[in-house]
């Protein structure tokens, strides 16, 4: 079967791997046909050569495996050892061993749910990352009548944008260096920011500082600095955007003189979140065809992730598609 590897940094080869056999499949396992897969901005540190290992595997390198980064997934269920998933299904969720770039992926099937058939496996895979979104606003406060803050409006932070108007957020602000005026309205942003997240609040008033700031960046210590500043007393601060460090420095007297509330945490409950993202999606018809911009076949793999690591206003999310 088919299947990518790096081999160097920005570097993907296509190769034939041996098929997993169905009844090699470990208690709660699913086998799936690779349908789709959507490239997350956690998966381009691995591509661009950053070291790093995979969480459940303290011996190997991420880049040394075949299927890797990829985790968002949707396909069919060819073979199942957990009691919600039966052969035929379609499905969408993690590929929990980080490696859905192959033709077969064996994954955790706590973390797959069946979705609306009539979902192209393209717009289906969306609703992973839809789940993240929507279990991490369960973790706020009410965001009725609250002004939010969503720095960074990549594929995640729009979708954060969008989900905080729908809950009612009386005023949401995009704030990211590349220009969402084209896309920013259509994803529920009240007022579109095209700066740094430094410059945007070196210049915010103390008046209209928001009362939730979402950082949906990651990969840098200074935006988590940047939400801390930006926040009202009383406000609520939620890291989204994966850290590529351990450690991060924050101002704790700014924490303590506001009385801030800071929050994160990885996606928990995935086949519950699954379903509510799928409903989200059919109560919110169009959400999913603004969503996805960019499809690529799998023999465009390279090409899909040299994209998906340029900033392009238009660009929001791209799907790679059997």
């Amino acid at each position: 079967m088919w299947s990518y590897r790096l081999i160097a940094p920005y570097t993907f080869t296509k190769s034939d791997v041996l098929p997993r056999a169905p009844e090699s499949l470990g208690d709660g396992q699913v086998l799936l046909r690779f349908l789709a897969a959507g490239i997350c901005g956690s998966d381009l540190p691995g591509f661009r050569g950053a070291k790093g290992r995979l969480s459940f595997d303290t011996g190997k390198q991420a880049a040394d495996k075949d299927g890797f980064p990829i985790h968002e997934i949707a396909g069919e269920v060819i073979a199942s050892r957990h009691p919600a998933h039966r052969r035929g299904d379609r499905v969408v969720g993690w590929a929990s061993g980080f490696d859905g770039l192959m033709e077969e992926v064996v994954a955790d099937g706590d973390g797959l749910a069946a979705h609306d058939t009539s979902l192209s496996p393209a717009h289906a895979v969306a609703l992973q990352p839809l789940a993240c979104v929507l279990y991490a606003v369960e973790q706020l406060p009410d965001l009725a009548g609250r002004h939010v803050a969503v720095l960074g409006q990549g594929s995640i932070g729009l979708l954060f944008s969008y989900v905080a108007k729908s809950f009612g957020a009386a005023h949401v602000t995009g704030v990211d260096p590349i220009d969402r005026d084209g896309v920013g309205p259509s994803f529920g942003v009240d007022t579109v920011v095209r700066a740094t997240s430094d410059r945007w609040v070196s210049h915010l008033r103390p008046d209209a500082k928001p009362d939730v700031v979402i950082e949906a960046v990651g990969h840098q210590v200074a935006t988590l600095g940047h939400a801390i500043e930006a926040a009202a007393f009383g406000g609520t601060v939620f890291y989204f955007g994966v850290p590529d460090d351990d450690c991060y420095p924050i101002s704790m007297r700014t924490m303590l003189r506001n009385n801030l509330t800071l929050k994160s945490g990885v996606t928990m409950d995935r086949q519950r979140v699954l379903h509510k993202a799928d409903t989200f999606a059919a109560e919110h018809p169009g959400l999913l065809d603004r969503y996805l911009t960019h499809t690529f076949g799998v023999d465009e793999v390279q090409a899909a992730f040299e994209l998906a690591s340029r900033p392009v206003p238009g660009r929001i999310k791209i799907a790679i598609v059997a």
